[in-house]
């Protein structure tokens, strides 16, 4: 046997693999495809091990310490029993254009940074976590030879099927339905809690949009009421916003020391990310901070953290001391905006307390907005196909609830503060 018969065997045999995955959530997981594997097996997803799907949310719900590679592979899921319904209503899906699906929704939140947003929000500029998985996508095409060429163009909405973007990308994705019902799971949230399955039994193409049959409103009901719930009952509790604040604001202290020059125990990547002012345009320039990034999850906060504690910085230290010991900052949130007295008068009892400067101070008093829209008919509707074979905005049809309620935003102002 030469070397390029051994080759092609190999070859056949990745793409006859198949692997079972138990999951807590739906049970066993079929992988059918071994180019999936070979995505799965890659180091750079392997990374979403150690990247936590809700931040710092398990400070409230101990439970939800679940991480974004179980999401993804939770999306990959439903993407697969998407695609085996939508063949059943005569939708013509190729093998390849499966793949393409599968991958695009496996590899979704692959740019995600350490602890949820903290990253995005501290050290990086303007350095979102969307731009980096697309950047990460197309340097994985080059690495597997163009095999993700049409993922990438399905995940930026550049593919002529356009329901195929929707699938991974819309009110309705297959993203949104898994973490809606992974993080109710893991959270003890019931309220969370979707029919992903009798969604995805509903689902139809018409006119290359994805449609939702009319007898399955009510499951649609109840999927953006849930979302409604888990917004304000874990992803913005308020406690969880304190924490996360909190974490924010030591990576900015740790940032602001760096530039000061002053020696901080950190990770390479860490190190990388703090001591040099990356921006997004750097990731397309420079192969490197690519690299970087692909090393960096929570381990290298969370060990950073530990040893920041006893740092001489007084801000830093205390920061990072709170939170590895759960002393969250008292938060308070309403539906007007914070008066400015109010904040300052925290601020000065910090400085008189603890003779900070205004500058130090401030770090221990957080004050911001969240918003939160459970439904956005202008943009994205989700849309229901009638039995007389018109398509209709789910919150026109709805008769049970008012969805064009839950359409408006709910906004809401906080103030966090060291006791």
């Amino acid at each position: 046997m030469n070397i390029f018969t051994a080759l092609k065997l190999f070859s056949n045999s990745l793409e006859t693999r198949r692997k079972i995955i138990n999951d807590p959530v739906y049970g066993f997981i079929t992988i059918r495809h071994g180019f999936i594997l070979e995505l799965i097996d890659h180091p750079w997803f392997q990374r979403l091990r150690r990247i936590a799907q809700l931040g710092l949310s398990h400070l409230v719900y101990p439970g939800a310490l679940h991480n974004r590679f179980q999401h993804a592979i939770g999306a990959m899921h439903l993407m697969q029993n998407a695609v085996d319904e939508l063949r059943l209503k005569d939708q013509d899906i190729s093998t390849e254009e499966e793949i393409s699906l599968l991958s695009a929704v496996l590899l979704h939140d692959i740019g995600h940074g350490p602890f949820s947003h903290a990253l995005e929000y501290s050290i990086a500029n303007e350095m979102h976590h969307e731009h980096i998985s697309s950047l990460m996508m197309q340097r994985l095409n080059e690495e597997f030879n163009g095999k993700l060429t049409m993922a990438i163009d399905i995940f930026n909405n550049r593919y002529h099927k356009k329901y195929f973007h929707q699938l991974v990308s819309s009110q309705l994705d297959m993203d949104r339905l898994d973490y809606l019902a992974r993080d109710s799971f893991f959270s003890g949230v019931v309220e969370g809690q979707v029919g992903s399955e009798r969604i995805l039994k509903m689902l139809d193409v018409k006119d290359e949009q994805l449609v939702i049959e009319e007898k399955g409103i009510y499951s649609i009901e109840k999927f953006i009421v849930a979302r409604r719930f888990m917004y304000w009952q874990v992803y913005l509790h308020k406690t969880v916003l304190s924490a996360e604040f909190m974490l924010v604001n030591a990576l900015k202290r740790a940032k602001y020391l760096a530039n000061q020059k002053v020696d901080l125990f950190c990770s390479p990547a860490l190190r990388y990310f703090l001591y040099n002012n990356i921006t997004a345009d750097d990731f397309t320039r420079d192969p490197n901070a690519l690299e970087q990034y692909a090393h960096l999850d929570d381990f290298d906060i969370a060990g950073a953290l530990k040893v920041w504690q006893n740092h001489d910085d007084k801000v830093l230290s205390m920061l990072s001391a709170k939170i590895m010991k759960r002393e969250l900052f008292k938060i308070e949130l309403q539906k007007s905006e914070i008066d400015q007295s109010f904040i300052q008068s925290h601020i000065q009892r910090l400085m008189d307390k603890y003779q900070f400067t205004q500058e130090e101070a401030e770090y221990f008093v957080i004050h911001t907005r969240v918003d939160n829209r459970a439904y956005n008919s202008q943009n994205d509707a989700i849309r229901i196909l009638m039995k007389d074979g018109s398509v209709r905005d789910a919150a026109e049809v709805s008769d049970h609830l008012n969805l064009a309620a839950l359409n408006n935003v709910v906004e809401k102002f906080f103030v966090a503060y060291m006791r």
